[in-house]
């Protein structure tokens, strides 16, 4: 028996063909012999029909992780430790594990507007980090693509397992002009992921280095979370934010990581200290110091501090990435109606916290 599988937007669909029965094999090989016979017969007009039963098997992939308080991944947890619900309903796991993880397809989108010129150089360090941890070696099967993002979006290295070679292209990049960063998600999402392989078969990721504010983007909020949701995209943001600033954006960036199933880190919300010698700097201090400028601010130990603190973001987000569960369930509504399914993933261990992809799109052949 011979199964082909097919999938799209997490559902996995199988075709059984099944071979003819005794009285159908000798009725066939009497009329191929008859066809034989006939002078002309194409070879194909030859072969034996299947007899073909459709039968409509669908999975629901979901990765999931547990952290528990220190934001740490719990690794020791059962299939039994477990409860997944669709549209509030519970469903039965069919399939776990904590081994089997498949591949990730990783965009990293950087802000190169005029605003993130300031910390472009500490973003790109800690990003280079970051693609050597995640492809270790050009036999990865993960792959990471890079993207760039002002007043317009730019792929500047397709997907690639090659960390040197993306290397290159992330210490190449310049601060631009404007800031589209919805547009920027929705470009991602619709024109790389879409393509990146069956979302069944891959892990799909967007890590952005933000500080959340838009000023010219074509596409709302809205359509962007959308259209993650859409290509089953989980979006990682890092804020960007210099030390002591307030950022109402933050707001924007827990929502993009919220609604899609990723974390927000913010690792420069607390100020280390005014200490004037060591260069850290708030808000307000100082007239033009206040900008973090001067008296050190931008070397020594404050880039030092800086560039740890975005690293260990990043650290965090790979090490969360590499210790997933991998949970599928067969729908009880099975109806590919086109319809968005909310899940939620709740784990019977008390003190941890679950992240999961919120839901998936049903959709239709």
């Amino acid at each position: 028996m011979t199964v082909v599988f097919f999938a799209w937007a997490g559902l996995a669909t199988a075709v059984f063909a099944l071979p003819a029965s005794p009285q159908d094999s000798a009725s066939q090989a009497a009329t191929r012999s008859a066809d034989r016979a006939k002078p002309g017969t194409p070879p194909d007009e030859l072969a034996p029909p299947a007899s073909k039963i459709v039968t409509r098997v669908e999975v629901v992939n979901v990765p999931v992780t547990v952290l528990d308080r220190r934001g740490r991944p719990v690794i020791d947890l059962n299939k039994e430790d477990f409860e997944v619900y669709e549209d509030g309903k519970p469903q039965a796991i069919r399939y776990f594990s904590r081994e089997m993880r498949q591949p990730l397809r990783i965009g990293l989108v950087l802000d190169t507007s005029n605003s993130a010129r300031p910390s472009l150089q500490f973003e790109k360090d800690a990003a280079s980090e970051f693609v050597f941890n995640m492809l270790q070696g050009r036999s990865s099967s993960n792959q990471i693509f890079l993207q760039t993002f002002d007043a317009t979006s730019s792929i500047i290295q397709d997907f690639t397992n090659d960390p040197e070679f993306l290397n290159e292209k992330i210490h190449g990049l310049k601060a631009g002009g404007g800031k589209a960063l919805y547009d920027a998600i929705y470009f991602a999402c619709k024109e790389r992921m879409v393509r990146s392989g069956p979302p069944a078969n891959t892990r799909r990721i967007l890590v952005l280095f933000s500080d959340g504010r838009d000023v010219q983007s074509d596409h709302t909020i809205e359509e962007a979370i959308s259209m993650a949701r859409k290509t089953e995209t989980l979006i990682y943001t890092i804020d960007n934010t210099a030390y002591g600033y307030s950022n109402p954006a933050q707001k924007i960036l827990e929502r993009l990581a919220a609604e899609t199933g990723g974390a927000a880190q913010d690792p420069l919300e607390v100020t280390p200290g005014t200490d004037i010698g060591t260069g850290y700097l708030s808000h307000g201090q100082i007239g033009e110091t206040s900008q973090n400028k001067g008296l050190g601010a931008e070397t020594g130990i404050y880039s030092a501090t800086r560039l740890m603190q975005l690293a260990d973001s990043l650290e965090a987000i790979g090490r969360e990435l590499n210790e997933q569960y991998s949970i599928g369930y067969t729908p009880t509504n099975d109806r590919l109606d086109g319809t968005f399914r909310s899940i939620r993933v709740e784990a019977r261990r008390k003190g941890v916290t679950v992240r999961a992809k919120p839901g998936y799109f049903a959709a239709a052949e």
